[in-house]
């Protein structure tokens, strides 16, 4: 990728040669899922975590060459603009206490990341979208000094060939533009890996497409952008707007977006890969020297460079991967549904319930996608992004009734996922503890009706009646927030407002 950008970019052979690659490749993840090549199961679950740094202000930092330097971890990267980073937890297998393992591999890590972040007078926040950033903070100049997410921006700003728009309606409307693909930047994400064998990558998928409003509802985290409250959880919108290179003409002709949450339940992972190749033009027409084919038939493992790259720039909410470890080959679902934050025990009961929610969803006798229309669910989704945990959804009914019904996410996450997700919990093996904490925290949150979202915007509205500005008072529930994150309690116990509470009189 260096030399191509040292050339000065692709020229059109380059795009014809990765067409032909990518189908080369295409080819052979056919034959590789053909010739049952992929590895056995293992129940290997990771987890990768976008942070913000910001100032004892509340505002962004643009630091995070300076951090990483300090922080000298390979568990640690860039992201996309210079306020953000990135933790990757080595992968675990599901069962035992591996979520109170993952939680205090958590905690070190962020801590350690905070106090090197402190010697340059910075901080880790740990949220959907810092409240403080403004338009000025996600400009090109703020991109990562690293040559891809240059090459990756200047690509996809080539093939729209106009500003980008920016329109989210909701509490308030936000209506702005941009030049450039920075503004995705706001958006930090947890991401959860399963690896799977082909012939659960299907049930496993869909199963995560299902619940993906459900999470947002218990797990919205991002009511504000550039100021303006939005939606609950504001990153769906913000992320298909800030990476869509398609004009309002091609639009309008039903182009699908760079960034979605997909049109129809799959039958393989084969589907979804194919899906990409027909549907979108390469962005990186980047070559690798490996003729997969060839590979194949000497019985060796190829890295389908190509199909791993392509697959990379189309930012679906539960993505399929393609790896290798040890020279075989395996496939994951990447679910990218849910904000970071608020805290380390948050986070993690997060993927409690949905590592269990899917494995139970997956073995069900009728499984919920033959029930719900595909619609219903990207329905769901965008009612949670919007309502956060008020939230209503289209569900199937139980029992022998056929149908769907309408269901408020409360109630549908605590009388029917929760015991799912216990149940598929259990069936990972994991520990009786484990399972109870983590899914307590999740039905805490609905008796509550509490998630990061509605703290933040009932702490921001508190503010406000204090007499703050607008921008003291996003500021002020920023550092609220970062105190609270880091003292680790789980969001549905903060005492909401922009100061402690005073102690009562004796």
């Amino acid at each position: 990728m260096g030399e191509k950008v040292v050339a000065g970019g692709f020229d059109l052979s380059d795009r014809q040669r990765y067409r032909d690659k990518l189908r080369q490749c295409l080819t052979g993840l056919e034959r590789l899922l053909a010739e049952k090549r992929f590895d056995r199961p293992k129940n290997l679950m990771g987890l990768e975590i976008e942070l913000n740094l910001a100032g004892s202000d509340g505002m962004p930092k643009m630091l995070n060459g300076q951090v990483l330097e300090r922080i000298a971890s390979r568990d640690f990267q860039t992201e996309l603009a210079m306020f953000n980073l990135e933790v990757n937890i080595p992968p675990h297998r599901l069962g035992g206490r591996v979520f109170d393992r993952l939680a205090e591999e958590l905690r070190t890590s962020l801590a350690y990341a905070d106090r090197k972040a402190g010697e340059v007078d910075a901080g880790i926040v740990m949220i959907g979208i810092l409240p403080t950033l403004d338009r000025d903070d996600l400009v090109s100049s703020n991109l990562s000094d690293v040559d891809r997410y240059t090459l990756l921006n200047d690509q996809i700003v080539a093939a729209r060939g106009e500003e980008f728009t920016l329109d989210i309606e909701g509490v308030e409307h936000l209506s702005c533009t941009s030049k450039s693909i920075v503004p995705e930047a706001a958006c930090t994400s947890v991401q959860l890996h399963l690896q799977v064998t082909p012939g659960r990558f299907a049930d496993v998928w869909n199963a995560a497409q299902a619940v993906a409003a459900a999470q947002i509802a218990v797990g919205a985290n991002s009511p504000f952008l550039f100021g303006r409250e939005l939606w609950r959880e504001s990153r769906p919108p913000l992320f298909q707007q800030s990476t869509d290179t398609r004009p309002p003409e091609l639009q309008a002709q039903g182009v699908r977006p760079r960034t979605w949450f997909g049109e129809r339940w799959v039958d393989s992972a084969y589907d979804l890969f194919e899906e990409n190749l027909r549907y979108y033009p390469a962005l990186l027409p980047i070559c690798d020297g490996e003729d997969p084919l060839e590979v194949i038939d000497r019985g060796g493992t190829p890295s389908l460079a190509e199909l791993v790259l392509h697959n990379g720039t189309i930012y679906r909410w539960n993505r399929p991967v393609y790896g290798v470890a040890d020279g075989v080959p395996h496939l994951r679902v990447e679910n990218r549904v849910l904000p970071a934050g608020p805290t380390v025990l948050d986070v993690v009961a997060n993927a409690a319930f949905y590592y269990g929610l899917v494995r139970a969803l997956a073995e069900e006798s009728r499984p919920v996608w033959t029930r719900l229309p595909f619609e219903a669910a990207a329905a769901n989704f965008d009612a949670a992004c919007k309502d956060g945990i008020d939230a209503r959804f289209t569900w199937p009914r139980r029992g022998r009734f056929s149908g769907t019904a309408e269901v408020d996410a409360v109630s549908l996450v605590r009388d029917e996922l929760l015991p799912l997700a216990e149940a598929g919990l259990d069936a990972w093996g994991i520990e009786p503890a484990d399972r109870d904490l983590y899914l307590g925290v999740i039905e805490e949150r609905c008796r509550r009706r509490v998630n990061g979202a509605s703290w933040q915007a009932a702490t921001f509205h508190q503010a406000l009646d204090t007499g703050l500005s607008r921008e003291e008072a996003l500021a002020a529930t920023t550092r609220r927030y970062r105190t609270l994150m880091h003292k680790g309690d789980p969001v549905h116990t903060w005492p909401v407002g922009p100061t402690e509470p005073l102690p009562p009189l004796s």
